[in-house]
């Protein structure tokens, strides 16, 4: 009896699919106009019915006592409250009534008085060197003349991270509990953070109302999922013998989370409560659009008049906020305990010297400001701008530069860009639907396959394939770029510390500048279309692609290296055959992240003029569609877990075959 092994039989499987991708293609698309453009009649109603469930929602749907429009405006009341009482103490004073009728109370808290506080919270967690860099990050804000919108996204950044941990550590602890409940919310969280935020603005803003609320629900939504994945990976690696000590000793689930599971995982939540606050703080831009103020309502604007130097400068100033908070998360989560016990301290002066240092400096500021109004409010006359600075950049390489920046950008336009969108849009659907789950199935089986197959498949079904492989195309290329010039730095990076160093830094200002920032000078120097959205991808994107280069060349076991150079091999040897092949896994996981990036950064240059699913979640927010928005960004979540899933499975194979 012959038998084919699988490996031909995959080969077979592709050489059949790619004859029939050329017969198709061959015929044509008047002969089989279905294999090139799904029939109406095959099409699934979904925007109709997404729509009309969300209009059900608002209008009829009742809960007994009260209906579900009610129940949601009156969970927006509750946070509300909150909401104005940080806005209050931070940015605008308490007031009283609402609008242009109402009177301040109290002044907000003093500059200097908040600068202090964060010193003193920096202090607290990580010495000195921490509370002067705080300090001098709140200060940058003053001196900049961004303080008022920073307090204002500030005050937001106070509640929704809070609301955002406490939920996700209760999600967590539940998925941990109960697996059934992990397998159920996994798949809830993959769409929450690859779901593109634009989609689900409509639905928001439908059930909370316009205003600072429904961009704090946003915000919690798009940042609350790594709090969850933390708190279950986190308590799933505590030691065994903690866990069975407890279970020893007769305790109950709560007991053993309070007095087990929180204590020893601590560290490894503060991590999760990080990534929240840095989530949040990139959101506040697009929370700007659904009644967010602050500066990521300044970015928004300059992007609007097109003015790059206040863009930049408010974008700076969320950057800014981003590594002040993130250093004090990480400092917090790095902490260890006083050596000496509070409980052996006598006097208040002695157990709680921060807060009472605190509470005194706060009552003093607050009562010179009365007296002194710089106190309270940075001068005007003494704010620094660079934003005249950065604008006449722009220019001067525009009005300097124009015809060699127009060549660049017509060479890549029709000899690279364009020739792989045709190629893409002249595919049958049915041909790539199939070849991607035969890829599914040959990097991971049938499981992968069949979840490959549909998710693909779905993009056909709903009527989106042109606008979806436009999208492949655009990331596909943006990614491509990013690699090219992502891993190569990461190399040198690797092979010269100094320069891994400075990478490093560049890195994470990149990684925490606001998406937006990147669309002014791309904008002003390429104008809009394919070729500036895919500039604004890469400069987003790339941060994961050198990054994880970097750390996979730098784990590879240094007994390695030094049996190829004692076999002979070369410094270039060494790097191609053992640094790159053992690194391969890691950086295979950074292009995925870059892909993740790129899909999230492409919603977002939907306002330059391209024609994919970003600007049809785009669109579906002008047009307050519910239904086309999911829909749509339903698609690019699939585009995006279908990466993550194929990459996934070839890294696993690559570990495997390499003994890891």
């Amino acid at each position: 009896m012959l038998t084919v092994s699988r490996s031909t039989s995959i080969r077979l499987s592709w050489a059949c699919l790619a004859l029939a991708a050329g017969v198709m293609i061959y015929l044509g698309k008047s002969n089989i106009k279905w294999a090139f453009k799904v029939p109406r009649d095959w099409r699934l109603p979904l925007k109709k019915q997404i729509s009309d469930l969300m209009d059900w929602l608002v209008n009829t749907a009742d809960l007994g006592l009260f209906t579900f429009y009610e129940f949601t405006r009156g969970l927006a009341w509750v946070l509300e409250k909150p909401l104005d009482l940080a806005t209050g103490i931070f940015a605008t004073g308490i007031l009283s009534g609402e609008g242009s009728a109402a009177v301040q109370l109290t002044q907000p808290l003093s500059w200097i008085a908040v600068i202090l506080l964060v010193m003193a919270i920096g202090h607290y967690a990580n010495g000195w060197k921490l509370s002067l860099f705080v300090g001098a990050c709140f200060g940058y804000l003053a001196v900049f003349g961004q303080w008022h919108s920073a307090m204002v996204t500030l005050s937001s950044v106070l509640i929704a991270v809070p609301i955002g941990v406490v939920s996700g550590v209760l999600l967590g602890i539940v998925a941990y509990r109960y697996k059934w409940m992990e397998k159920i919310i996994t798949p809830v969280l993959d769409l929450m953070q690859t779901v593109p935020v634009f989609a689900y603005l409509v639905p928001i803003l439908f059930l909370f109302g316009f205003g600072p609320v429904a961009a704090m629900i946003a915000t919690m939504i798009y940042a609350m999922p790594p709090m969850v994945r933390v708190t279950i990976l986190a308590f799933r690696q505590v030691p065994e013998e903690l866990t069975d000590l407890g279970k020893v000793t007769g305790c109950t689930f709560l007991q053993m989370l309070q007095k087990v599971l929180i204590p020893a995982s601590a560290p490894s939540l503060m991590v999760g409560v990080n990534q929240v606050i840095m989530l949040s703080l990139n959101m506040v831009i697009i929370a700007s659009m659904i009644g967010a103020g602050g500066l990521g309502y300044d970015v928004l604007t300059a992007l609007r008049r097109l003015d790059i130097g206040a863009g930049f400068e408010s974008g700076v100033a969320i950057v800014v906020l981003a590594i002040a908070l993130d250093r004090l998360s990480q400092a917090f989560a790095r902490r260890t305990e006083v050596s000496h016990q509070k409980s052996n301290l006598k006097g208040i002066t002695s157990r709680y010297p921060y807060t009472l240092f605190t509470v005194v400096m706060l009552i003093l500021i607050s009562v010179f400001a009365l007296f002194a109004s710089w106190i309270q409010t940075y001068p005007e006359t003494m704010t620094i701008t660079t934003g005249d600075f950065w604008s006449n950049l722009v220019k001067y390489i525009n009005v300097n530069y124009f015809d060699q920046i127009e060549a660049v950008k017509v060479f890549i336009l029709t000899n690279i860009l364009l020739p792989f969108k045709r190629f893409l849009l002249m595919l049958p659907w049915p041909v790539v639907v199939l070849g991607v789950g035969l890829l599914g199935y040959q990097l991971g089986g049938w499981r992968l396959a069949i979840l490959t197959f549909l998710l693909t498949l779905f993009c056909a079904l709903v009527g989106l394939w042109d606008k979806t492989m436009v999208t492949v195309y655009l990331c596909g290329i943006s990614v491509m770029f990013a690699a090219v010039l992502g891993i190569p730095l990461g190399i040198l990076g690797a092979e010269k510390p100094g320069l891994g160093r400075f990478l490093e830094t560049v890195i994470d200002t990149l990684q925490t500048l606001p998406s937006f920032v990147y669309l002014m000078p791309v904008v002003m120097l390429f104008r809009v279309g394919d070729f500036s959205a895919m500039i604004a991808v890469i400069a987003y994107s790339i941060a994961p692609a050198i990054r994880y280069t970097l750390h996979g060349i730098r784990q590879v076991d240094p007994q390695l290296v030094e049996a190829g150079l004692a076999n002979g091999c070369t410094q270039w040897q060494v790097l191609t055959k053992i640094k790159l092949r053992m690194a391969m896994p890691e950086i295979m996981l950074g292009i995925n992240q870059t892909v993740m990036l790129a899909l999230s950064m492409l919603v977002i240059t939907a306002l330059v003029g391209t024609r994919e699913l970003g600007q049809e979640v785009y669109i579906a927010l002008t047009k307050a569609d519910t239904g086309r928005g999911i829909v749509a960004g339903l698609c690019v979540a699939f585009i995006a877990i279908i990466t993550d899933r194929l990459i996934h499975a070839g890294v696993a194979r690559s570990r495997e075959r390499l003994g890891l």
